[in-house]
C-alpha cells in the first residue's frame, strides 16, 4: 500500500514542463587564453639578476600580444621599470612600452600619466631618450586628443635642455610631429616656460635650436620644422635667414636639411622681397633661394650636391636672368648692379662739386668693393648646372640633367640655351647618364631645333653598344625638328650604317625614318632624286625589294610624301610598284597616298577614310545596339537564339579589326557571348531528355563546353585590364554557372556517394563565396542564376545531394542571358613577336646535348606587373613544352601601358635527323583565389567542418596572348 501510495503521490505531484527546441538558450562557448601579464609577471619575478630578466624581456618582444592583454601587460612592465636598477633593463622595458601602444585595437590613453611620471623620475639620457620614442609613438595614436598632445608638448620642452644631444632630439622631433597646427597664434612671450600651445611658440622653440652646438640636434631641429610643414602650419619668413646661415654648416646633413628647408619658404613666401647684404639693393625671395641653392651644387659633399641639383629642378617661379646665369660661369657685372650714366650725372650735380684735379684720386669711388658681402646672386651660382653637368658623381650628373629638364619644358628660351650642355652629355662615360640625357633632350624636343653640328654629336651615339641606347636615340629622333636638307641626308647616312651595323634595330630605325619624313616633308623633297637613284634621261636598275636599307629609304620618302603632294612626280615606275608591295605588307609604316593617275590601285584613302572621330562614336554606338539586341534573346527559340549570338560575335571581332580604339571592348563583349553560345549549346533539350545511358556523346560534348567556358571566363578576368565591379561580378557568375554545369554532368556519370558529397558542399560554398566577394552587386543581378541560388540556399544546405542537383539543373535551364553593361575603357592585353621573325628557311644549327641561345625581342601593350607574369613557352615537335620566366632586368617601360622584353631563351635537344620547327609564344600567368568562406551555414552532409574543402583553389594557368613564331633548328650529334 505505501508503495502504491508512493507512486501515486509522484505522478500526482511531478510535473514534466518540455522547453520547446527554438527557445533553449544557446550555449556560447568561452576559450580561456593564458594570461600574457601573468605569465610575464612570473617570469621578471623569477629572475634573479639583470641579465635573467633582459633574456625573458627579449622572448617576450618575440611574442604577440593581443589587444585585450596589452594594459595589464603594460602595468606589469612599469612595475617592474620602477623596482629595476639596471640602466638597460628599463631601456628595454621603454621600448616595449612603444611597441606595445602600436597594437591594433589598443589606445594608449590609459598609460600617458604613468609614461610621463616615469620621464620626471629617470636619470638615465638613453632611457629618457627611449621613453620620450614612446611617447612620441603614443602622441601619433592619439591625434584627436588636444589635452594628451599639449602635455606632451609642455613635457618636451621641459625636457630640450637636457645634456645629451639624443634627449633633444628627442624632443624637437617630439614637437615637430604633436606640437599644435590648428591653435590660434598667441601672445609672443619669451622663454620656454611660457604658454607653449602656440604656432609661433613651437616655430621660435625649435629655431632656437638651429645654432644648437651638436650638429645632429641642428639637423633634428631643422627635421622638426619641416614636419611641421608637412602637416599643414605654415612656416614663418623669419626662418628663411637661420635657414641660409645653416647652408654654411660643417656638417652635410644639416646643410642638406637646410636646403630644403630654404627650397619650402621659397615656395611659400616667393614674391616676398629680402634684402641684400651690405647692398642697397632688394630681390624676390625666390630668386635669392635659388642662387643660394645653386651654390651648393659646389658644395663638398655629393649627397648634398645632388639634393640641390633637384631642388633646383622644382624652382619653376625663378626669373629668366637668374635661371640663365646657372649656365654661364662668367660672373654677373662684377656681382654688383652698373648704375646707368643718367643715375652717375645726377648722383655727382646733387653733390654740388665736381673734380678739380688737384687732390689725388678725389674721385675714387666712396665705398669699398667686397666681392664676397656685395653680390647679387652668389658667386657658385654663375654657371651652377655647368658645375652639375661636370661632376665628378654620376648621381650629382644625373641629377643635373633631369633639373635641366624640369626647368627647360617651363621655359622654351632656357631650353635652347641649355641645348648645347645637354648634347654634351650624349659622350658621357656612364651609360646611365648617356640614356638620361636622351630622355630628357626627347621631352623637350617641342622647343628646340637641332643644327647640324649638333645632330652630328648626337648621332654619334648610334655606334654605342647598348640596345637601349640605340632605341632610345631613335626615339629621340622620331620627335626632333631640324633645320637643313643636310641634317636629314646625315640622320639617314647615319641610321643606315646603324642598320647594317645592328641589323636586329631594324624595326626600331624604319619606325624613326618614319617619324622623320612626316615631320619634315620639305627637307626630304630635295633629296629624292638623290635618294631613290632616278636620272631625267636614263632608266636606273630597280633596287632590291629584300634590302632592309632600300625599304628604309622608301619608308622615309612615302611618308614626306603624304604631306608633299608635288614628290609623287619624282617617282620612278618600280617605286609605284614597290610602294604598292610595302602597303600591303609594313601599312604601319607606309601611309596612304594619293597617286596621279593610279587611283583605281593605290588611291587607299577610301580604307582610311573613316578613321575619324565620327567614325569612333559610329562604331561605340554600333557596338551598343550589338549588345541591346542581344537581351532580346530571350524571346526566341533556341535555333533562332544560337544563330544571333553567331552573328554578333561575328560582327564583333570584325569591329575589333576595323576600329583599334574599340579592339578591347570588342573582343571582351565577343568573347563573353561566345560563353554564352556554349551554355546555351550545352543546356540544349536533346541532352537533357534522354536517358543517361544513351547519351554519353553529348556528355562529352556538354563537359568539354564546361572546361571551355571555365578557360574563357579566366581570359575575360585577367587578360583585359580596367574591368569595374560589375563585369567581374558578370565573369564570376558565367564561372559559376559553368561549374554549375560540371556538377550536374558528374552526377549524371555515376560517381561515388563520397565524391558527389564533396562536389555539391564545394559548390554551395562557391554560392557563399560569391555573395560575400559581390555584395554590393546582387541587386543588379536579379533573375539571375545566382539570384535564384541565394533564395533556395537553405532548401539546398539542407537537402540531399541527388536533390541538389535536380534543383540545379532546373534552375540552369531556367535562367536566362545575364545582360553585360559596356564600361568606358577596356584595353586587352596584346604580346607582339619582333624577333625571332619566324621567316628564315635556315635551321638553327647546334650540337645536340648543348644549348643554344635564341634571342626574343617582343613588345607588350597593357600587361600590368609583367615582371610576374610573363613567361615565354618553347613547345618543340616531339610534345615537349618548356616555359620560361625571364628576369625582370629584361623588362623595359618605354612608354606608358607599353613595356618591351628582350631576353634570351636556351634551346636544347637530342639529335634530329631532319630540321624541324619549334613554336615560341608568350603566356601570361594568373591565379584566382578567392576568400575562404565563413563559418556560417556550415551545415552539411559530412560530419566534421574540418573536412571541408576551401571554396575556391588557388587555381593557376596561364593565357598565350601572342601569335606563336615557329623557328627551324637542327641539333646535329656530336662528333666523336
Amino acid at each position: 500500500m505505501a508503495a502504491h501510495l508512493k507512486k501515486r503521490v509522484y505522478e500526482e505531484f511531478s510535473k514534466v514542463v518540455q522547453i520547446p527546441h527554438e527557445e533553449a538558450p544557446t550555449k556560447k562557448l568561452r576559450l580561456s587564453k593564458p594570461s600574457k601579464s601573468a605569465a610575464l609577471h612570473i617570469d621578471l619575478c623569477n629572475a634573479t639578476n639583470s641579465t635573467d630578466a633582459l633574456q625573458y624581456l627579449l622572448q617576450f618582444a618575440r611574442k604577440p600580444v593581443e589587444a585585450e592583454s596589452v594594459e595589464g601587460v603594460i602595468r606589469i612592465l612599469l612595475e617592474h621599470y620602477y623596482k629595476e636598477t639596471d640602466n638597460s633593463v628599463r631601456l628595454k622595458i621603454a621600448s616595449l612600452l612603444g611597441l606595445l601602444s602600436k597594437t591594433n585595437g589598443f589606445s594608449p590613453d590609459c598609460i600617458v600619466d604613468d609614461v610621463i611620471n616615469t620621464l620626471g623620475n629617470e636619470k638615465s639620457h638613453q632611457v629618457l631618450a627611449q621613453l620620450l620614442d614612446t611617447m612620441l609613438v603614443i602622441g601619433t595614436q592619439l591625434p584627436e586628443s588636444p589635452a594628451v598632445r599639449r602635455r606632451l608638448v609642455e613635457m618636451a620642452c621641459k625636457l630640450l635642455s637636457d645634456t645629451y644631444f639624443g634627449v633633444r632630439n628627442k624632443c624637437l622631433q617630439l614637437l615637430g610631429c604633436v606640437g599644435m597646427v590648428d591653435t590660434p597664434l598667441a601672445k609672443d612671450i619669451e622663454g620656454p616656460s611660457s604658454s607653449l600651445g602656440g604656432v609661433r611658440e613651437v616655430q621660435n622653440i625649435i629655431s632656437n635650436y638651429f645654432a644648437d652646438q651638436d650638429p645632429r640636434v641642428r639637423t633634428a631641429a631643422l627635421k622638426a620644422m619641416l614636419q611641421l610643414h608637412e602637416r599643414g602650419m605654415k612656416i614663418h619668413q623669419i626662418i628663411y635667414e637661420q635657414a641660409c646661415r645653416l647652408l654654411s654648416d660643417d656638417y652635410e646633413q644639416v646643410r642638406s636639411a637646410a636646403v630644403q628647408m630654404v627650397w619650402v619658404l621659397s615656395q611659400l613666401y616667393p614674391e616676398s622681397i629680402v634684402p641684400i647684404p651690405s647692398s642697397n639693393e632688394e630681390i624676390r625671395l625666390v630668386d635669392d633661394a635659388f642662387g643660394k641653392i645653386s651654390h651648393m651644387v659646389s658644395d663638398g659633399s655629393w649627397m648634398v650636391r645632388v639634393q640641390a641639383a633637384k631642388t633646383l629642378g622644382s624652382m619653376l617661379q625663378v626669373s629668366s636672368h637668374f635661371l640663365e646665369q646657372t649656365l654661364d660661369k662668367k660672373l654677373m657685372s662684377d656681382l654688383r648692379r652698373k648704375r646707368t650714366a643718367h643715375e652717375r650725372a645726377k648722383e655727382l650735380f646733387a653733390s654740388g662739386e665736381f673734380s678739380s684735379g688737384r687732390k689725388w684720386a678725389d674721385d675714387a669711388p666712396k665705398e669699398k668693393l667686397d666681392t664676397n658681402t656685395v653680390n647679387l646672386i652668389a658667386s657658385g651660382a654663375c654657371g651652377a648646372f655647368v658645375h652639375g653637368l661636370e661632376d665628378e658623381m654620376f648621381e650629382v650628373r644625373i641629377a643635373a640633367v633631369e633639373a635641366l629638364c624640369q626647368l627647360a619644358r617651363s621655359s622654351p628660351s632656357f631650353a635652347e640655351k641649355c641645348l648645347d650642355f645637354l648634347v654634351d652629355m650624349f659622350n658621357d662615360e656612364i651609360e646611365e647618364v648617356r640614356l638620361q640625357s636622351i630622355h630628357v633632350l626627347r621631352e623637350i624636343s617641342t622647343h628646340i631645333t637641332l643644327r647640324e653640328d649638333q645632330l652630328d654629336t648626337v648621332l654619334a651615339v648610334l655606334e654605342d653598344s647598348s640596345r637601349d641606347i640605340r632605341e632610345a636615340l631613335h626615339e629621340l629622333l622620331c620627335y626632333t625638328n631640324v633645320s637643313t636638307k643636310e641634317c636629314i641626308q646625315l640622320a639617314l647616312l647615319e641610321l643606315l650604317k646603324n642598320l647594317n651595323k645592328y641589323p636586329t634595330d631594324r624595326n626600331s630605325v624604319w619606325k624613326c625614318l618614319t617619324f622623320l619624313g612626316s615631320r619634315h616633308p620639305t627637307l626630304v623633297l630635295p633629296l629624292v632624286p638623290e635618294l631613290l637613284s632616278t636620272h631625267p634621261y636614263f632608266d636606273t636598275p630597280e633596287p632590291d625589294m629584300d634590302d632592309p636599307a632600300y625599304i628604309a629609304v622608301l619608308v622615309l620618302v612615302f611618308n614626306a610624301a603624304k604631306s608633299c603632294p608635288t614628290m609623287p612626280a619624282l617617282f620612278s615606275d618600280h617605286t609605284f610598284r614597290h610602294y604598292a608591295y610595302l602597303r600591303d605588307s609594313l601599312s604601319h609604316l607606309v601611309p596612304p597616298l594619293r597617286l596621279p593617275g593610279r587611283k583605281q590601285v593605290y588611291s587607299l584613302d577610301s580604307v582610311d577614310s573613316g578613321c575619324g572621330s565620327g567614325s569612333v562614336e559610329s562604331a561605340k554606338l554600333f557596338l551598343q545596339q550589338s549588345l541591346n539586341r542581344i537581351s532580346t534573346i530571350q524571346n526566341l527559340e533556341t535555333p533562332g537564339a544560337q544563330d544571333l549570338l553567331n552573328f554578333t560575335i561575328r560582327d564583333l571581332q570584325r569591329l575589333g579589326e576595323l576600329q583599334t580604339e574599340l579592339a578591347g571592348a570588342a573582343d571582351f563583349c565577343a568573347t563573353y557571348l561566345r560563353c554564352q553560345l556554349l551554355l546555351m549549346k550545352a543546356l540544349q533539350e536533346k541532352l537533357w531528355n534522354m536517358a543517361v545511358p544513351l547519351c554519353l556523346k553529348q556528355n562529352v560534348t556538354a563537359t568539354a563546353a564546361a572546361q571551355q567556358i571555365l578557360e574563357e571566363t579566366y581570359k575575360l578576368e585577367f587578360l583585359y585590364s580596367s574591368l569595374e565591379s560589375r563585369q567581374v561580378a558578370t565573369i564570376h557568375h558565367v564561372r559559376l554557372q559553368a561549374k554549375a554545369l560540371q556538377l550536374i554532368l558528374t552526377a549524371r556519370s555515376g560517381p561515388g556517394l563520397d565524391l558527389l558529397i564533396s562536389s555539391c558542399e564545394r559548390f554551395l560554398q562557391e554560392i557563399e563565396s560569391f555573395q560575400r566577394m559581390f555584395l554590393t552587386e546582387l541587386p543588379h543581378l536579379q533573375d539571375s542564376f545566382v539570384d535564384k541560388l541565394l533564395e533556395l540556399l537553405p532548401r539546398l544546405l539542407s537537402c540531399k545531394p541527388v536533390e541538389l542537383v535536380k534543383i540545379l539543373q532546373t534552375t540552369l535551364r531556367q535562367s536566362g542571358l545575364l545582360q553585360l553593361r559596356l564600361p568606358e575603357q577596356i584595353n586587352r592585353a596584346t604580346a607582339t613577336i619582333i624577333e625571332p621573325t619566324g621567316e628564315s628557311d635556315n635551321p638553327l644549327r647546334f650540337t645536340s646535348g648543348l644549348v643554344v641561345a635564341l634571342d626574343i625581342d617582343a613588345t607588350l601593350e597593357h600587361v600590368q606587373d609583367p615582371q610576374d607574369k610573363v613567361k615565354v613557352q618553347v613547345l618543340y615537335p616531339d610534345g615537349q613544352s618548356h616555359v620560361i620566366h625571364p628576369k625582370p632586368a629584361d623588362f623595359r617601360k618605354p612608354g606608358p601601358n607599353r613595356h618591351r622584353l628582350i631576353t634570351q631563351v636556351y634551346l636544347s635537344h637530342t639529335a634530329w635527323t631532319e630540321p624541324s620547327q619549334v613554336e615560341v609564344r608568350l603566356l601570361l600567368a594568373y591565379s584566382s583565389s578567392s576568400s575562404s568562406p565563413s563559418s556560417a551555414n556550415k551545415s552539411g552532409w559530412s560530419d566534421s567542418i574540418d573536412s571541408l574543402p576551401p571554396a575556391e583553389a588557388a587555381v593557376e594557368g596561364t593565357i598565350p596572348f601572342s601569335k606563336p613564331v615557329k623557328v627551324y633548328i637542327m641539333p646535329k650529334p656530336a662528333r666523336r
